[in-house]
């Protein structure tokens, strides 16, 4: 009788491994909370300074709890309703864009009108347009995917969508949120098919768009002037920079140690959020930098190995919503370290999962519930690539 319990007990307990494997991407959970936990760790680290020291962090741990929450939510809503309301979410895009520019709605800070104030937080309009404009791509490549391919109109038409998004995001100004909005559309346009010919064609009209408006306006050339020799100017505006720049160059291998940042004293602005990786490359190092950029590496690549995987049984709308969250985060995390190592001009950009506030945090712990939910729904099907062990294991448990 003892070993028949303990046989029933072990067959319990494959059979719940196997669900839970079902269910969840291992992989991918432990690298989002591997990022959520070293962000958590560096904003009370960064903010430590501060006449509230632990103000930030309690916020922050309310943000993170909020986006998990956020997160189960869209992992248990079926994709197929994101894909059947492509129009709702198209609508919504420019209903937030143009809501936030309204007197009285929109909430002014440091010259740029984007946030809606929703009394815990105020929520950036912009972060939630990516992740709606990444849904509406996906049901677009696959309701028009043979137009994509085929016609340049099938091609062009949602690039205009896409320009007339960028035009109020402009008008905040959200430079940077514009040159992302493009990018993961442009990436997921190629990837559904468009001809190498149409994506290069567009791709060099855009940066010549992108380009020609980033010198029309003075606070922008200053930027790029900034970013090209920063010291010409150190106490202006070249100052984030060079001040990021020392911080990193402080760190060397290990780090002057955790929570013994300098520049975070009230030398580096922002500390907490567009410039935390600065912070944390002082306190720990090439070494902390390198486990960073291997974390978010993973995190692309589990991005575009559950895209395959949906695409390889047919669920197109997974694989294209996988792919633009891959590419909105991987370019999004790139452009943050690129501007903190002086790589790139400054942009108010996050890094994802780590970087201080409530709407970044929300957002993209909200696609990495649906990135979840792909993962689910593909391995429902049958079609997961590394099924066949687990019906081994199956096999054996129900023996």
């Amino acid at each position: 009788m003892k070993m028949l319990d303990l046989q029933a007990s072990r067959d319990a307990g494959t059979r719940l491994t196997v669900e839970i494997h079902q269910r969840v991407d291992v992989g991918l959970a432990l690298v989002v909370l591997a990022l959520l936990s070293l962000g958590l760790i560096m904003v009370a680290s960064a903010s430590v300074g501060m006449a509230e020291p632990f103000y930030f962090l309690q916020r922050q741990v309310v943000f993170v709890a909020l986006g998990l929450v956020a997160a189960w939510a869209l992992y248990s809503l079926r994709l197929a309703y994101w894909e059947q309301a492509g129009l709702l979410v198209l609508v919504l895009v420019y209903v937030l864009l143009v809501a936030v520019l309204l007197p009285g709605v929109g909430k002014t800070v440091n010259g740029s009108t984007r946030w809606i104030s929703l009394g815990l937080f105020n929520l950036q309009v912009s972060e939630v347009v990516k992740l709606l404009v990444t849904v509406y791509l996906a049901g677009y490549l696959v309701r028009h995917g043979r137009q994509v391919r085929e016609s340049m109109m099938g091609f062009v038409k949602p690039l205009m969508l896409l320009g007339l998004a960028t035009i109020p995001l402009l008008m905040q100004p959200d430079f940077g949120a514009a040159v992302v909005l493009l990018a993961i559309g442009l990436g997921m346009l190629f990837l559904g098919g468009a001809r190498l010919w149409q994506f290069v064609l567009l791709l060099g009209v855009v940066s010549s768009a992108m380009a020609y408006l980033a010198i029309q306006t003075p606070y922008r050339i200053a930027r790029l002037t900034g970013f090209m020799d920063p010291w010409t100017d150190p106490f202006n505006t070249g100052f984030q920079l060079t001040q990021s720049l020392i911080a990193i160059g402080s760190g060397s291998w290990f780090g002057v140690g955790l929570g013994g940042s300098v520049q975070k004293l009230f030398y580096l602005p922002e500390a907490h959020n567009d410039f935390l990786f600065a912070v944390m490359a002082e306190e720990l190092g090439l070494v902390g930098v390198c486990v960073v950029v291997g974390l978010f590496v993973f995190l692309v690549w589990r991005s575009f190995a559950i895209g395959q995987a949906a695409e390889a049984v047919g669920h197109r709308f997974g694989a294209f919503l996988a792919y633009g969250i891959g590419i909105w985060i991987g370019l999004q995390a790139f452009i943050n370290m690129g501007v903190n190592m002086g790589l790139l001009p400054t942009k108010g950009l996050t890094l994802p999962l780590m970087s201080y506030g409530g709407s970044s945090m929300l957002v993209t712990c909200a696609a990495m519930g649906l990135l979840a939910r792909v993962h689910r729904e593909t391995v429902e099907s049958g079609g997961w690539r590394r099924r066949s062990p687990r019906r081994k294991v199956r096999a054996e448990a129900n023996a």
